[in-house]
């Protein structure tokens, strides 16, 4: 099954029964922007501002593995301009899922989701160092890759090919 559904009535009607979904939509139904299922995995959409919430419920309803934090740069294509993406997998449930939140070109931020899940801490500081998405609240907010005194991200889209000069 490959569907792409915009709207919470879509979503309901075609994978309301889904545990993440309906944990989203029961407490927080102005979350879930979007819902993607495509080759056996659900992507749910969620508005920046609920992030660290709608991952609390996610986490409660039975993902309780972090897999990854990455992100993807859409420049210049569209804006907003990056998308964060976080891949779980619940262990009982022998399926993951991936939550993505999709940011503003101009200052991307999110909170960090450490307090969630603490095995963020170093995935939120690669996309940091290498995209320059701020994560708000992450304990560390550092570079992890390049030196400190590096100058811009290397793996935005506008990032020179031979770097700054």
């Amino acid at each position: 099954m490959s569907a792409t559904l915009h709207g919470k009535d879509a979503v309901l009607a075609e994978m309301g029964q889904h545990p993440a979904i309906s944990a989203v939509v029961a407490k927080m139904p102005d979350a879930l922007t979007n819902a993607r299922w495509d080759r056996e995995e659900l992507t749910l959409t969620i508005a920046p501002e609920k992030l660290v919430p709608v991952a609390e419920l996610i986490r409660q309803s039975g993902y309780n593995f972090l897999e990854d934090v990455t992100a993807v740069d859409w420049f210049p294509a569209q804006e907003p301009r990056f998308q964060v993406s976080y891949h779980l997998l619940s262990h009982v449930r022998k399926e993951r899922i991936r939550l993505r939140v999709m940011l503003a070109g101009s200052r991307p931020e999110v909170e960090t989701i450490t307090g969630v899940w603490p095995s963020a801490n170093y995935y939120e500081r690669e996309v940091y160092d290498l995209f320059g998405v701020h994560f708000a609240g992450h304990p560390n907010l550092r570079r992890i890759l390049m030196p400190d005194d590096w100058t811009g991200h290397p793996l935005r889209k506008d990032y020179p090919v031979e770097g700054y000069r």
